[in-house]
């Protein structure tokens, strides 16, 4: 079973397939479709680095893990409202670790969001302060194979993926490892103010497949601050999807405020990206 506490650390939830915390008034509602999770361990000191003040990395029998995970974000919308068009349907890759928080809660944690919608893409890092990113991206299908393909345009144009992957069978009892990887209720992200929230979620267990890489070449991992994997995944996966509720932050308990060098480096990427906007307005 997962990990895992050192002294004075609060005991991390347990790892349960379906949320212990129903969303009761979702803000948003959306499909997430056509997954497919990679993961490498990595260093947990390189890990605890990207952590916001106050969470840890979470570890799985002393290990940390990163993941890669590539889908198409499908039908974004408020309850009770129709779907959003263009706007709410998009192919999207995530850079995660995973994180326990202050007090104890498991989730995970953004090294980096690519979007192939600019609108959205302004609006997560705008509304929620994810750190998402625009790209020209594709999903392709053709029998058992699954392709993802993606170019980072803005803020910083070049980070790519080139991902295949052989659908397999069904998994009906996928491993301890395989949940703690995917069973995940919340992400854990520094607010306005240098505050830490949590953002539940809420969906269906996972209909998770056995899966076999066909070909990866990518370079997201070291451009979010991690180190290149070193070999193959120690977990590809394949999911069809599920249907996600989305709901309203709040304080992750214990939570600390950014220190200096934190509000250093986030002050310099924002002049960073305005300044390579108007350079690029120029030059066009």
């Amino acid at each position: 079973m997962p990990e895992i506490t050192g002294a004075g650390e609060s005991q991390p939830e347990p790892v349960t397939p379906e949320t212990i915390r129903p969303v009761r008034r979702p803000l948003l509602t959306m499909q997430w479709r056509d997954l497919a999770f990679l993961h490498w361990p990595v260093d947990t000191g390189a890990a605890a680095r990207l952590m916001p003040p106050g969470a840890r990395p979470d570890l799985f029998h002393g290990v940390s893990y990163a993941g890669v995970i590539a889908f198409r974000m499908h039908d974004v919308g408020a309850p009770g409202l129709p779907a959003l068009p263009y706007l709410g349907s998009f192919p999207e890759t995530n850079v995660r670790l995973y994180s326990v928080g202050p007090d104890g809660r498991r989730g995970v944690v953004f090294c980096s969001l690519d979007a192939a919608r600019l609108l959205p893409a302004l609006l997560g890092r705008a509304a929620v302060r994810l750190p998402y990113q625009w790209s020209g991206m594709r999903v392709r299908r053709r029998g058992d194979v699954i392709s993802y393909a993606s170019r980072r345009r803005w803020p910083r144009a070049g980070a790519r993926l080139q991902l295949a992957l052989r659908v397999g069978e069904p998994l009906d009892r996928p491993s301890d490892l395989e949940h703690f990887l995917t069973a995940r209720w919340g992400l854990h992200a520094v607010w306005y103010g240098g505050r830490v929230r949590y953002l539940p979620n809420e969906h269906p267990r996972w209909p998770l497949h056995a899966a076999t890489l066909v070909c990866l070449d990518e370079d997201l991992l070291a451009t979010a601050g991690l180190p290149a994997p070193a070999g193959e995944p120690a977990s590809v996966l394949y999911s069809p999807g599920v249907a996600v509720r989305m709901g309203a932050s709040g304080p992750a308990s214990g939570e600390g405020r950014l220190d200096p060098a934190h509000r250093l480096r986030d002050l310099a990427e924002a002049v960073s990206a305005r300044l390579d906007g108007r350079f690029r307005r120029l030059g066009a």
